[in-house]
């Protein structure tokens, strides 16, 4: 009779898969045990892409409004309550919020551009006058910067807890600000009062001044930008009709271009490098190249009485809102120049309206979203955003601005008046 002789190395290798199999099996159940847990990156962020802002004023004792516009349904998706007089606004931390400048209440509204409330008021401090908030503006997720224009100066906001952490002294009537995208210098428009106006270097970092060098004479600059990659800021003087490069490393400014006494407005196009102005005086719009410090005239566009402008995104057009005024009645439409060589491509009429509004940029402010499929105007004198195609440079809809407390002839509301667009970049 032959004898079983059992491997003793075999009863390990047969009692490990049988445990194994008891494992699995155990998982086999309802219950899910995943081996791994995927971690999953976070969503991109869809504000600045889905939503263009409209403010709107609703006279000097009522409160205005913000109305978020879903770019890709064209519809108005929420409406917010802000203070009296909005006259700017800017996206800031990563887009998710929104600030507003009230300009007869002294102070800053804050809220998210997808829901209506609530709605943050920042108040600013009073100087020697009670503040006058013209102009929002900021890079970082640190401060919120605001031109003070009654009291010469600019508040610093903190972003982590909504207060007024300091306030930096500038020039008479600061209008314009800008960021160097890489947050090491603010720059301040102080167009004056009449006594000739000035520019202000401010170093965020501890809030020091800067001295700009500069051989030619301020008269009332009006806006201010930076270049993309920070190196050079331009000013727009209005009152000399001069466009200033200033370097940002020295504060000195290295060339100029005359764009007419009277350039009132001016963008900058950062696809292509290049600056559009606005000069309502002359009836054009000088495009300059940005990508030096030259500042060499690329092309100027016959335009009728500009007032604001927008460059796509995608470089290939830029949108030049202008206003015909006549009477009481006055005529708005858009002029699209093509970008690679300035030529006029067409007109878009806006329609009439009486006119109720200022002869200013804010008449007929104009943005274009991220994704270069919209333009949209705020038809400050019709009381309504016109939304714009520009697949074919047609006006899909106007969006009428909120009701008003002001009773028309016939005893029902009119609408507020759109003094300012915004879409998210």
């Amino acid at each position: 009779m032959r004898r079983l002789v059992i491997d003793p190395s075999m009863i390990v290798v047969r009692g490990t898969v049988v445990l194994v199999l008891m494992v699995l099996c155990g998982a086999c159940g309802q219950t899910y045990r995943p081996v791994a847990t995927p971690v999953t990156p976070p969503p991109p962020n869809p504000g600045f892409a889905h939503f263009a802002l409209a403010i709107t004023g609703n006279g000097l004792t009522h409160p205005g409004a913000s109305t978020s516009i879903d770019v890709s349904g064209d519809t108005a998706v929420s409406r917010s309550t802000v203070g009296l007089m909005p006259v700017h606004a800017t996206f800031a931390l990563g887009g998710t919020q929104v600030f507003v400048a009230n300009s007869a209440d002294g102070s800053v509204s804050e809220f998210s551009p997808s829901t209506a409330a609530p709605v943050i008021t920042i108040s600013l401090p009073s100087g020697m006058k009670a503040p006058v908030p013209v102009f929002v503006n900021t890079t970082q997720n640190d401060f919120l910067w605001v031109a003070d224009a009654a009291n010469n100066q600019v508040d610093a906001i903190a972003l982590a807890n909504d207060v007024v952490a300091y306030m930096v002294g500038v020039g008479s009537n600061p209008v314009s600000l800008a960021e160097t995208p890489d947050g090491q210098k603010l720059y301040v428009a102080n167009a004056g009062n009449g006594s000739g106006g000035s520019v202000s270097s401010i170093n965020p970092s501890d809030r020091s001044l800067n001295t700009v060098t500069t051989t030619v004479a301020w008269v009332s600059p009006v806006s201010v930008v930076s270049r993309s990659d920070s190196q050079i800021a331009f000013v727009l003087d209005e009152g000399s009709g001069m466009v200033a490069a200033i370097d940002t490393a020295s504060d000195t400014v290295v060339a100029t271009a005359s764009v007419g006494v009277g350039a009132n407005f001016m963008t900058y196009d950062n696809s292509r490098n290049r600056l559009y102005v606005s000069n309502p005086a002359a009836s054009n719009v000088t495009i300059l190249d940005a990508a030096s410090a030259g500042l060499t005239t690329i092309a100027v566009v016959p335009v009728t009485n500009p007032v604001s402008i927008a460059a796509l995104p995608d470089g290939s057009r830029a949108y030049v809102s202008s206003a015909t005024v006549s009477g009481s009645d006055v005529t708005s439409q858009v002029t699209v120049i093509n970008a690679a060589d300035g030529s006029i491509r067409s007109t878009i009429g806006l329609g009439a309206a009486t006119s109720a509004c200022a002869a200013s940029p804010s008449r007929l402010s104009i943005a274009a979203s991220a994704d270069s499929s919209r333009v949209y105007v705020g038809n400050c004198d019709a009381g309504n955003v016109a939304v714009i195609a520009t697949l074919s440079d047609t006006v899909v809809l106007p969006i009428p601005a909120p009701q008003s407390s002001v009773l028309g002839s016939n005893g029902m509301p009119l609408p507020q008046t759109p003094v300012f667009v915004v879409a998210g970049p």
